[in-house]
């Protein structure tokens, strides 16, 4: 009789409590909505596989000593993930619109207003009882309305790694929902005439232009926000790596391999810090509630300074490619692409939205930069 209840005490039946169960059910959501729903299968699917993996009873996955315990601390509370990530971004990324229209730089950065506010915003959200968001927790909050993935992960974890896992998956979330939060936003703050805009098209970039950009990019980084080199020159290595011509094979390592091995490592490592006791708590729901705002804010101050530039220009920039302020690429770009066909069947906005898009990358890098250097003072 011993032996048959050290058995059942052995078992996940006997050991499972109630938030256990609703964080697998977290993770089960999210493997449906990657692999039904198609929203950012790359990282939605293992964060889902990682939510269930660190829930399981016993196992100890998560625990000092295992795999996920292991795989964390390697990579996400080094930082290295994100960084690898970035730079096979970066390997993966076309600068020519932004070279050949450089006041797209403008929209990438007011897109990232929603980062700042939604920093206020958490800080005045400790009068409602039950939530202590400290400067560093608001600050890895805020970041989450660059929609920018990696740049959220590599600040929580330097700022706020307790909440890791309730930021990653609102900064993914929020992402995947790009083609449903952006179009009726884009549409409130525009009308018929201005999506119909039709712009005019970009001038050819030469090879030297792209490889003399990332390396401006870095220097001018270094001079003046050190604390943002790390994501940045590691963006601006792997589009070297692309447009110098003479590392063919280190560039598709970065864009292919490397980036997907370490896609599956960042997600497993995401999803365990998705346990019941670090996850169910009112400060999420705080959390997902921002992360709404934050990409929400960005997304219309993105086109309202479009919509400056374009009186400003006598109606030459379609308002609409503000929206790619955010820098969620290519998502936010082809939302944009899709929103202007729809006034314009001829209107391919595209490549132009590309521009603050890959602008919106290095906004997003340089405002985690600037809370950076500022809370970790």
């Amino acid at each position: 009789m011993e032996g048959l209840v050290t058995l059942w005490q052995s078992t996940g039946l006997a050991n499972f409590e109630l938030g256990q169960v609703l964080m697998m059910a977290v993770g089960f959501l999210l493997l449906y909505l990657a692999i039904v729903k198609k929203f950012e299968p790359l990282l939605l699917v293992p964060i889902g596989f990682g939510a269930l993996l660190t829930n399981i009873p016993i196992a100890g996955l998560s625990d000092p000593g295992g795999m996920l315990y292991y795989v964390y601390y390697i990579g996400i509370d080094s930082g290295v993930f994100p960084l690898l990530i970035f730079m096979g971004v970066g390997a993966m990324t076309d600068f020519s619109a932004l070279i050949a229209n450089p006041k797209m730089l403008l929209l990438g950065a007011a897109a990232q207003f929603g980062i700042f506010a939604t920093l206020f915003g958490a800080i005045l959200l400790n009068a409602v009882p039950g939530f202590e968001f400290s400067l560093a927790d608001a600050s890895a909050i805020a970041i989450i309305g660059g929609a920018d993935g990696p740049t959220a992960i590599f600040v929580a974890s330097k700022l706020a790694p307790e909440l890791l896992g309730a930021i990653a998956v609102a900064a993914y979330s929020y992402m995947a929902l790009v083609p449903l939060i952006q179009p009726p936003i884009m549409k409130a703050l525009t009308n018929e005439e201005e999506r119909k805009i039709q712009m005019e098209q970009l001038r050819p970039v030469s090879q030297k232009e792209k490889i003399i950009f990332p390396l401006m990019v870095l220097f001018a980084t270094i001079l003046f926000l050190p604390s943002a080199t790390p994501l940045v020159g590691c963006f601006c290595l792997g589009n070297l790596m692309r447009e110098c011509g003479v590392v063919d094979r280190l560039s598709k390592t970065a864009q292919n391999e490397l980036i997907n091995i370490v896609t599956i490592f960042l997600g497993l490592a995401v999803g365990s810090k998705l346990s019941a006791e670090a996850f169910l708590t009112v400060e999420t729901l705080g959390i997902l509630a921002l992360g709404a705002v934050a990409f929400s804010i960005g997304t219309a101050t993105g086109v309202l300074m479009a919509k400056l530039m374009s009186r400003l220009s006598g109606g030459k920039i379609n308002p609409l490619i503000g929206a790619a302020g955010v820098s969620a690429v290519p998502m936010a770009a082809r939302v944009v692409n899709k929103v202007g066909l729809e006034s314009n069947p001829h209107n391919f906005l595209l490549m132009h939205a590309m521009g603050p898009n890959v602008a919106g990358v290095l906004g997003s890098a340089v405002a985690a930069g600037i809370l950076l250097a500022l809370v970790q003072v």
